[in-house]
């Protein structure tokens, strides 16, 4: 199914359309403030374990980040940081950044690394930023089953023609970008870039 969302006012009919879809354990694509993702409820097991198959890597093995809604909410899935870092957090949320922190308790072991850490995003998108806010839990987040992206993957139309299958909703919130986020790993005494993408690093130190 392609659902189209406006990127400024989502629809509410076709919101609780997708938040039916994630708690019952669907899997969805759909935009962010970089490329289109794919992903589903972190709380439902075999829809993390769907993904993985879709993406054709072991979930275990799979390192999967998740979009949580603002600060606060991703406060809720990692432990506490130090100042700098905060400040950090608060500069770069929302934006075209995943950070690499601690995860706490409530991340559900299928997505912490053997590090127990978890890649958390904010993405400067009101659509997937109003879904993980209406389903109450964040969504997980990973690219299309791609080796890479290419100026077709920005287009909702074409992404539905050829992974429509794989998925149960393709959301269409417009054209999406072909550049990844910038990972940033806050698990160390000073923040360390890991991957340059489409947020600036610099601007966060």
């Amino acid at each position: 199914m392609l659902l189209e969302l406006h990127p400024q006012n989502p629809n509410p009919r076709h919101l609780k359309t997708i938040i039916e879809c994630l708690k019952d354990g669907g899997v969805i694509i759909y935009p962010t403030d970089t490329v289109y993702g794919m992903g589903c409820d972190i709380m439902q097991h075999k829809a993390i374990e769907r993904v993985a198959r879709i993406k054709g890597v072991d979930p275990k093995k799979a390192q999967f980040s998740f979009i949580c809604c603002d600060l606060s909410h991703l406060s809720d899935y990692t432990k506490s940081v130090n100042t700098p870092t905060f400040r950090m957090l608060k500069k770069a949320i929302p934006g075209p950044y995943t950070f690499i922190m601690q995860a706490s308790r409530e991340v559900p072991k299928l997505l912490k690394t053997k590090r127990d850490t978890v890649g958390i995003r904010v993405p400067d998108n009101l659509i997937c930023r109003t879904i993980v806010k209406e389903l109450d839990n964040p969504i997980v987040s990973t690219t299309l089953p791609v080796d890479t992206y290419i100026e077709e993957y920005t287009d909702p139309e074409i992404i539905h023609d050829k992974f429509g299958k794989l998925v149960d909703i393709v959301i269409d919130g417009g054209p999406g970008g072909i550049t990844f986020s910038t990972v940033v790993d806050c698990t160390g005494p000073e923040p360390e870039l890991i991957r340059e993408g489409a947020g600036s690093f610099e601007d966060l130190l």
